[in-house]
């Protein structure tokens, strides 16, 4: 087999790595552009900044609805047509939310986005995995994460500047050339990407995992809203688990499910998941929350609330420094539970904070958020399949893969259902709803110790590097 293996077109192989990186950063940056300029959106469009939660709710549920889907759509239909086809069809909900005029108008296009989104990063790396000589993977895979990782760092800063000197449509409206650039690249440096003979879907569980998913978030994130009466949303929610307990007994039954319900039989699986999953409902909510309490809470501009913002992003690029050294080290199950613990203690140190604080102090602990949160997922990510045998390691990235965004979701419904409580109570949008929202957020993200320690300290040791003591023999 040569050098280029197939599907690649150019003499610079790495080209074509920078060409699917277009699509992890736009839907890297899109998740935290957007926080910035709630404020500006929800005037313009005649809502609230609490209840545009629903436009995150929106965007996750479309990534945990079609991420499952998308390699089978990409062997079914050919890679390279479907990614091209995923970011036209993030563009299009781009530019529908760029002219969004209603809550309504601007939730269905984020819910478009997201369908474009679930598609285009499990695709790229898909591609980039089947035509990259596996001598160059490591190599051709930085490279194509590299934007991905400077996406979420960037985006507070381009959200907040766009939103104050031009207005809170180019963040959106920039998609689309950078879009355009994509999907001419991809069609002109990327051939046909080889595909595998592809199963017949499991359409059912996957109409029961919509409506699970759907019924679940949608439920959470509508209860706390005057849109709908609280029995409506009861019974939204209660359809939500109706679905979630019919998907179990499919999955059990059936041969191939879209998400294997059985990995949780493996303990280290269930623990690290389960404490990653609570994690994220506390931690998952301050790119919503922070930046809506400085700028409603602080009275700073988008700009100002980004340029603070963005501190987190350094934290977690520095994390990134640390880590191999830290879990090689100390194991993974210590250094997460410390990293949680004190995640807890900074996310209750945000619900102190005031307009007097400094803001060198609040960049500080952004900073330490960020690389403590970083170091959490890293460790995360290869802690939960550390001991899953190596023909069940794809149906448990799948299955983690599918839960992070739901359980940020619902920790964005938490906090925008705190905010709505405190409204009520204060008789207006106010700075102690949102500290009462992150001292609420500190306590969820704390209990992500429990399932932790259910862990044994030397848990994933072959993966992270540790060298655990022989013991000696009687």
């Amino acid at each position: 087999m040569n050098e280029q293996k197939s599907g690649a077109t150019t003499r610079f192989p790495w080209l074509v790595p920078l060409v699917l990186s277009v699509a992890l950063f736009m839907e890297n940056m899109d998740s935290t552009v957007i926080a910035t300029s709630l404020p500006a959106i929800a005037e313009d469009i005649g809502s609230t900044p609490v209840a545009l939660k629903l436009a995150f709710t929106a965007y996750f549920l479309a990534l945990a609805i079609f991420i499952p889907v998308s390699s089978w759509l990409g062997d079914r239909f050919g890679p390279t047509r479907v990614f091209r086809v995923a970011i036209l069809i993030f563009m299009l909900g781009s530019l529908g939310c760029a002219f969004a005029t209603s809550l309504q108008g601007f939730v269905l296009a984020r819910f478009l986005g997201g369908m474009g989104g679930a598609m285009m990063t499990p695709l790229a790396r898909l591609m980039l995995y089947r035509i990259t000589p596996r001598a160059g993977l490591m190599r051709a895979t930085a490279l194509m994460t590299i934007p991905a990782v400077a996406a979420p760092l960037m985006g507070p800063l381009i959200g907040g500047a766009l939103t104050t000197f031009l207005s809170w449509h180019w963040i959106f409206l920039i998609n689309l050339p950078v879009g355009l650039a994509g999907i001419a690249a991809t069609g002109r440096l990327i051939r046909e990407v080889p595909t595998v003979p592809v199963r017949d879907l499991d359409w059912r569980g996957f109409l029961l995992l919509a409506v699970t998913f759907s019924g679940l978030m949608s439920g959470a994130s509508l209860i706390s809203l005057p849109i709908l009466p609280v029995w409506m949303s009861l019974t939204i929610t209660l359809t939500g688990l109706v679905g979630g307990w019919a998907y179990l007994r499919h999955a059990r039954r059936h041969p191939d499910p879209l998400l294997d319900p059985a990995i949780f039989a493996d303990p280290v699986f269930r623990h690290a998941t389960t404490a990653t999953l609570v994690f994220l409902i506390g931690a998952g909510a301050v790119p919503f929350l922070l930046p809506l309490m400085l700028q409603l809470g602080f009275g700073l501009s988008a700009f100002e609330a980004g340029m603070i913002t963005f501190a987190g992003g350094i934290g977690a690029i520095t994390a990134k420094l640390i880590s191999t050294h830290v879990f090689a080290s100390h194991g993974f199950r210590n250094p997460m539970i410390l990293a949680a613990v004190l995640s807890a203690t900074g996310l209750a140190i945000k619900g102190l904070l005031t307009p007097e604080t400094p803001h060198l102090l609040i960049v500080s602990l952004l900073v330490a958020g960020g690389v403590l949160r970083s170091l959490f997922f890293t460790g995360q990510h290869v802690l939960t399949i550390s001991e899953i045998p190596a023909q069940d390691v794809g149906a448990a990235l799948s299955l983690t893969t599918v839960l992070r965004p739901i359980a940020t979701a619902l920790g964005v419904a938490m906090a925008g259902g705190m905010l709505e409580m405190g409204s009520h109570q204060t008789g207006g949008l106010t700075l102690s709803a949102f500290h009462m929202a992150f001292f609420a957020l500190s306590l969820v993200a704390a209990l992500a110790i429990l399932p932790l320690m259910r862990l044994a300290a030397s848990s994933g040791h072959e993966m992270s590097g540790q060298v655990v003591p022989m013991r000696s023999s009687p």
